[in-house]
């Protein structure tokens, strides 16, 4: 079993953590609302820290999820970060969905101290945080990712390491893309549907056995049909995500035409107060203009 620590005890940081805690390994935790952190204690049995740095130090790995680039920075570099407190050999895991050029950054900045960097953003929103089931997507070396990838088995179903270091990123971007598509065309099927008058329950159940079925559709349209949207990923975070593909597109010159309407469709969705609301309220622009 592994000494750990995990920086970040959001929606999904939280459950994650709590997950290596039930797969034996001991867990030192830091959140930047220390209560939180506190309270996480209490209920698995970790340590609460005051600083990322306390949290790090003995640890063989680190683990990091936060929102983005700015907020991995404050957590990772200065006295009281995650560097400081690292030991020699130890590897820094970070979850967070931020860009692939602060991955290699970071990658760049641990290997200088004799330590190892894996960027491992994940696919599979809270609920797979909550179950255990998440996809996770590394870049980084082979010898540090598999000291790593047995201790991530506590809450990742599928682990892949697929390149060097961004390489896991650049993924999440891969990932992201599709699914921006995926929400726009369910929502315009399943108001289509609506406003046709066909019975919604048999259609989608219809055709979420063919060609047309993907996770979306199995696990959101009853949800847009209720015209409830307090499920999983937030719009704020995915045009976050969204930004990142599109930035790192514009330097490789690949064209996201799609994507990028998408995303000026999640702008829509924010400015109706749906920036909390989850990925599948693309449904309301159609609804309300």
């Amino acid at each position: 079993m592994a000494r750990t620590a995990f920086v970040g005890l959001g929606v999904m940081g939280y459950p994650m953590a709590g997950h290596l805690v039930k797969h034996g390994h001991e867990v030192a935790v830091f959140n930047r609302t220390f209560a939180k952190a506190e309270a996480w204690a209490a209920e698995y049995g970790g340590r609460a820290c005051r600083t990322p740095r306390e949290a790090a130090e003995g640890a063989e790995i680190v683990f990091c999820m936060v929102g983005d680039d700015p907020d991995v920075r404050s957590v990772v570099y200065g006295a009281d970060g995650i560097l400081a407190g690292m030991a020699t050999n130890a590897i820094l895991v970070d979850h967070t969905t931020a860009s692939a050029d602060l991955a290699r950054e970071l990658a760049q900045a641990c290997s200088a101290e004799g330590k190892h960097f894996i960027d491992a953003p994940v696919s599979g929103g809270q609920a797979g945080a909550v179950n255990g089931v998440l996809t996770i997507m590394c870049g980084g070396a082979e010898e540090p990712f598999a000291r790593a990838e047995p201790v991530m088995r506590a809450y990742g179903r599928q682990i892949t390491l697929i390149g060097g270091p961004g390489a896991g990123q650049l993924t999440k971007m891969v990932n992201q893309i599709c699914i921006a598509g995926l929400v726009q065309a369910l929502a315009e099927a399943v108001n289509f549907a609506i406003r046709a008058g066909l019975d919604t329950d048999k259609v989608l159940a219809t055709i979420s056995k063919g060609a047309a079925q993907s996770w979306q559709m199995e696990n959101r349209w009853k949800t847009m049909v209720e015209d409830k949207f307090d499920f999983g990923f937030a719009v704020d975070w995915m045009r976050k995500d969204l930004r990142i593909a599109l930035e790192e597109a514009r330097r490789n010159g690949a064209p996201l035409p799609i994507t990028a309407a998408v995303d000026q469709l999640y702008r829509l969705v924010q400015m109706k107060g749906g920036g909390r609301w989850d990925t599948s309220s693309l449904i309301k622009n159609l609804r309300e203009g």
